[in-house]
């Protein structure tokens, strides 16, 4: 791959000629805001282990990976051999009715994870954030919820806040305003939602005892955008906090399910949430999403007793059950992918082997930027981490802000450009296939950015 450093005619056409089609019948040009950025997204059309192909015949190293869900690369043969197989044994891509690898799956995620007794699937991460709440709204009897500054759990109204907010919008750090990150979000769920100081243990404290009566839950990313890691005592404190006030404590486990450890989060932490919310890895590449929890409370969502969507199956108020349906929720060729993800991942050495690789990588990008006097730390655990310009402690959303995001910003353009790819100033997220060659392809690329950089920029960058 050495040769394809050379990259002088690198053009971008024909994905811009695809970008300005799509325009045309979708807004914006793409299904999904996260896939947008300037001058225009990059057009995929193949994907085989470690490596992208775009529309324009360019091949890259990537390390976006749909956002990490791919853990196994792509088109990994134990997953596609899953898919087929399942497809030829049942006669039909899906049921609609109940089907043996559903209990399957649940029977895995109960073994794997220390917070999980019981399992719903979803058809995506963000359905089961949302349901995971409505569970804890319906536990308590409580209709607010916390969450922490810089975390995503999803783009519906009830969390969609206080993300990526503006520093004159944010407030105080001990105590953050709640910032609306989008138009179309009603008052009331601005006035039923807490934001609190992640990793800051005494203030979270303290905003959780103002508002322990009318909060019922607090849902948090163990680690923030996949890669910002929550300190134990925080951790610890909060699991107390929460259990002492009566309030659900739920782990969006969507980023670091499976890639911190087939455990997850909670099982490097050594602490069992209430709510567990699960995604990307789970379905082996296709849209899924689960909830797992204490028997009790998803013991809330058994349908007996009650059909909603039946001629005269509504029940009276005071009998009424939580609702929770979905056309495809525990899709069994999804499901299928999942499980074979997931054997893959339990064979002796792979996720020590993954570890390894990311440390490989992280530790050369951080001696290569030092070789070039530019401050800069690789911040993750496990298979995932970031590339943060800055030698200061980054332990929150504010920490991040400080860094310097144009540099980082220019040189993922052109690593881009020389055949790495991640959306520029995303995450790298890891595979079991990236191999001592990826690697040192990697490393190259971002030397040639850095020289590159510094030879076209007529200021000081640092």
């Amino acid at each position: 791959m050495r040769e394809q450093l050379d990259r002088s005619h690198y053009k971008t056409n024909r994905s811009a000629e695809l970008y300005e089609r799509a325009k045309l019948s979708i807004p914006g040009g793409v299904t999904a805001n996260i896939k947008h950025f300037s001058p225009h997204p990059l057009f995929m059309k193949k994907g085989k282990g470690s490596k992208l192909y775009d529309a324009d015949n360019h091949s890259y190293v990537d390390y976006l990976l749909c956002y990490g869900a791919l853990i196994l690369g792509h088109g990994h043969p134990a997953v596609y051999e899953a898919v087929i197989d399942q497809w030829s044994a049942a006669g039909t891509p899906v049921f609609g009715t109940p089907h043996e690898i559903e209990t399957v799956m649940a029977e895995k995620l109960i073994s794997l994870y220390r917070g999980i007794d019981s399992v719903r699937f979803t058809n995506s991460g963000l359905e089961a954030t949302m349901l995971a709440l409505r569970v804890a709204s319906a536990f308590t009897g409580r209709s607010k919820v916390a969450k922490f500054e810089g975390h995503y759990h999803g783009g519906y109204d009830q969390v969609l806040f206080s993300i990526q907010p503006a520093p004159g919008e944010a407030g105080a750090a001990d105590r953050p305003e709640t910032i609306p990150e989008s138009k179309g979000i009603p008052d009331y769920y601005t006035n039923h939602t807490l934001v609190l100081p992640f990793n800051d243990l005494e203030a979270t404290k303290n905003l959780l005892r103002e508002n322990a009566e009318e909060l019922a839950a607090v849902i948090v990313e163990p680690v923030q955008g996949g890669f910002i890691p929550a300190h134990q005592a925080f951790m610890q404190g909060l699991r107390d906090i929460t259990k002492e006030l009566g309030i659900v404590l739920i782990f969006d486990e969507v980023k670091t399910g499976f890639r911190l450890s087939v455990g997850g989060a909670q099982e490097l932490y050594k602490i069992t949430p209430d709510l567990t919310a699960l995604g990307k890895v789970l379905g082996g590449g296709f849209p899924v999403g689960a909830v797992g929890g204490r028997k009790d409370m998803m013991a809330l969502l058994s349908p007996e007793g009650q059909d909603l969507l039946s001629a005269g199956g509504r029940q009276p108020s005071s009998e009424r059950g939580l609702f929770h349906s979905g056309t495809y929720n525990g899709h069994p060729l999804v499901l299928a992918a999942g499980l074979a993800t997931i054997e893959v991942l339990e064979k002796e050495g792979v996720m020590r082997n993954l570890f390894d690789t990311t440390d490989i990588l992280r530790n050369e990008l951080e001696a290569l930027y030092l070789h070039y006097d530019l401050p800069m730390q690789t911040i993750g655990l496990g298979s995932i981490f970031n590339i943060v310009m800055t030698d200061r402690d980054i332990e929150n959303y504010r920490d991040m802000k400080k860094a310097d995001l144009n540099v980082r910003k220019r040189i993922d353009e052109r690593v881009l450009k020389f055949g790495v790819y991640s959306k520029p100033l995303n995450r790298y997220s890891l595979s079991t296939v990236h191999d001592e060659q990826d690697l040192d392809f990697t490393i190259q690329a971002h030397e040639k950015a850095i020289i590159d950089m510094k030879d076209t920029d007529t200021k000081r960058i640092f």
